[in-house]
Formats: C-alpha cells, structure tokens, sequence
C-alpha cells in the first residue's frame, strides 16, 4: 500500500486515504464487496475525493459497477502505471510503446456511452437507399474497430523504430555490454550517473527513467565497454508494459552482463529481488550472467546484515553510489568480468611496415608476450574476437599491397 501510495504521488496525486479489506474471496461483481464501497463513497463525499485507486487489476465489470456505487473515478494498478509511464516517455520509441499499452489495456474496458445513439442506421434519409439498409454499427463497435485499426498502425510503427535502434546496436556489438536492472527507485540512475557522469535524472520518485541511457567507460582493460541505464521493475507490472517494453528492454537480454542493483536500506529488498528476477524471467533474461549489487549501504542501521549478506549471496558486493571509492570498486568489477567473458587470447605477427596496426593492438587489448623478431614484431594479445578480426583484415590488406609493390 505504500508503493501505491508512492505511485499515486510520482503520477501527481495527493494521497488523502489508505483503507484495507480483509475477505475470504473477491467479490465478482465490486471487487470489495457492497459494503466497503458504500464505505469509501462516504469517506469519499466527507473527505472531497475524487479520485479511488485500487491495487490490484479490475475487470470492466468491476470498474463499472463500482463507478456507479461510489460515483468517483476508478482507476485500478495498471490503470496508474500506463498513466505514469504515458507522462515520462520522452523517446518517439517509449511514446508508441505506451500508447500501444494503453490501447491494448483499454480494448476490453470499452463501455457504451452513447446509448442515445442506439445503432448507425445503413440507409439515408426516412426511407434510406435500397440495398444498403443494415443495422450498421453501434458506437462500441467502432470504437473498438478504430482501437484494433490504431494497434495494428502502432505495432507496424513500433517495428520500423526497432529497426533502427538494431542497426545502432549492430554498430557497437562487439563491445562488452553491461545493463543496469533492479527494483525501481533501487538508485540505479544514481550509480549509472555515478560510474559514466551521464547526468540522468535521478528522483525519490518511481519510475523516474524510463527510456534506456547508454554510455560507454573505460574499465582499465584497453577498451571501452557499454553501460545501460534501464527503466526500473516493479511488483504486478502490467503484463501489457512487459510485451510492449520489450524491445526498449533488447540492452537487458541483450547484455553481457546484468548489474542487478538492489536498495538494501528497503524493508522488503528480498521480494524486490525475487519480482526483478521473476520480470527478467518473463523478458527470456534469467539466465544471463549477472552480478548482485546491493546499494544504499549508507542508509544500513544494522552493519551486521552486511556479514548475512556476503553469507547468502556469495560473489555480490555491497556499496554506496555516493561513495566514490564503492564506484570504482563496481568499474573495477566489471572490467574484471569483460576481462574474463569477452577478451580471448591471439597470437599476431606484425610487420615493421605495419606499425599502425601494432599501434591499434595496444589501444585496444592487453599484450601478455611481446618477441621482436627481424621482420617485425610478434604479440600475444587478450582481445575481443571482433576486433581480431578487423584488425587481420588490415594485416591481409597491408600484405597485400606489399605483394603488389
């Protein structure tokens, strides 16, 4: 309840009320049952109310009858999120994503408002024109015709947008990459702003990224690698939000590694955990490699959980992304997995005529034996394969000109 009450305020309201039900089933028909909502009507009517959010999803019934009983608007857990998330996308990719939620989350909900219109009459006029007098449409018909009109535009939309994110991502796949995922509000922005000095936006607010950042960093081992900043996870995501995000997502399951941040400080950071791992098992991204960071260490007022954790969860590490030596310690951990997953170890022989090329094998790897022989010189080097292979390619073409000469 209090996470509702936190989304509620990140989408601009103000929380007037708080009110549990305890019941043995759902009540098909208002969700709560009668009672309670005759209860909330008046709390709503004493308190000037306008507005009553549930947290959990309602069906179009519920939403119905529950608008007549309490005669405010209703707005389930869902409802709220596609609300948030509608108000903080920014990119023309986030924007469709959104909208495409919120179609298909509003498909179902359609309900006749325009009973006074009652059915579009076919013909024209008194008599309407022979051959083309039907019962027509009713206002709910089209609406939902123009709604599965507008999906079908947007998905196409949406594909033609991933296309050109693929092509960007194509450009920089043989770079190490690492996504920061976790909890929302678990201060992965901060530890993101913290590692790459990338300026994004950072609030005691969920939800506050929404769109995907990247940077890349030079973690010591002679090339840059990719970090990502993601949109942050929560409990009961709309199941619309995780097939339309998805493709924001592709930096997730995608990844070399998941840096899966988690704010210690929270009371529950052991269901956080375990929603997290269950929304990267929905994206296919449960079995990446993936390193637990457990943040916020200097809000802990029990040092001692700090020993339990190292117990229950061997190979994480602890830190502040305030402090600026925990920073580092997390750059200097990341370098040492893309040391360890990504850099293979090549023998290269270079020629003297070739020096260039000798020069770009020192940028971008680490020489673990250097021979000078009369030719030229000869390296043993730990690189990524791609870059092996570029950086052959420029061996043959030199080889080549030289046979010509």
């Amino acid at each position: 309840m209090n996470e509702l009450a936190l989304l509620a305020d990140t989408a601009g309201a103000e929380v007037v009320e708080q009110i549990l039900q305890v019941r043995r089933a759902i009540h098909p028909s208002t969700f709560i049952g009668s009672g309670k909502a005759q209860e909330i009507a008046e709390l709503c009517q004493a308190e000037d109310i306008d507005l009553v959010i549930f947290d959990d999803d309602l069906t179009p019934a519920q939403i119905k009858n529950l608008d007549k009983q309490i005669e405010r608007r209703i707005l389930d857990r869902s409802g709220l999120i596609l609300d948030i998330f509608a108000g903080r996308a920014r990119s023309r990719q986030a924007r469709i994503q959104v909208e495409l939620a919120q179609l298909q989350y509003m498909m179902p909900r359609l309900t006749r408002q325009w009973d006074h219109l009652s059915r579009q009459e076919g013909g024209v006029g008194s008599g309407g024109a022979i051959g083309v007098r039907g019962p027509g449409e009713t206002q709910l018909e089209i609406d939902r015709r123009l709604i599965r009109h507008k999906i079908k535009y947007l998905t196409k939309q949406l594909k033609t947008v991933e296309g050109h994110y693929n092509v960007q991502r194509k450009q920089r796949s043989d770079m190490f990459c690492a996504a920061l995922v976790g909890y929302t509000n678990a201060g992965k922005s901060t530890a993101f702003n913290a590692i790459t000095n990338a300026g994004t936006l950072v609030e005691n607010r969920l939800f506050a990224t929404l769109d995907s950042t990247t940077r890349s960093i030079d973690v010591g081992i002679g090339q840059d690698v990719l970090i990502s900043d993601t949109v942050g996870f929560i409990s009961k995501l709309p199941h619309h939000l995780v097939s339309s995000f998805k493709s924001t997502l592709t930096e997730v399951y995608s990844a070399d590694l998941l840096l899966h941040v988690v704010d210690i400080s929270h009371p529950c950071y052991e269901e956080h955990i375990e929603t997290v791992n269950t929304v990267l098992d929905d994206l296919g991204a449960s079995k990446l490699p993936s390193l637990l960071v457990f943040n916020k260490v200097d809000l802990l007022k029990e040092p001692g959980i700090l020993n339990r954790l190292n117990a229950e969860y061997p190979g994480s590490m602890t830190m502040s992304a305030l402090v600026q030596e925990d920073v580092a310690r997390l750059r200097e951990r990341i370098g040492i997995v893309a040391n360890e997953t990504r850099l293979e170890e090549f023998d290269l022989f270079v020629p003297h005529h070739a020096a260039s090329i000798l020069s770009a094998i020192y940028e971008s790897g680490q020489i673990v034996v250097r021979e000078d022989e009369p030719e030229g010189v000869r390296v043993v080097v730990r690189l990524e394969p791609a870059t092996v292979n570029r950086l052959k390619k420029r061996l043959d073409e030199f080889t080549s000109m030289e046979l010509h000469q």
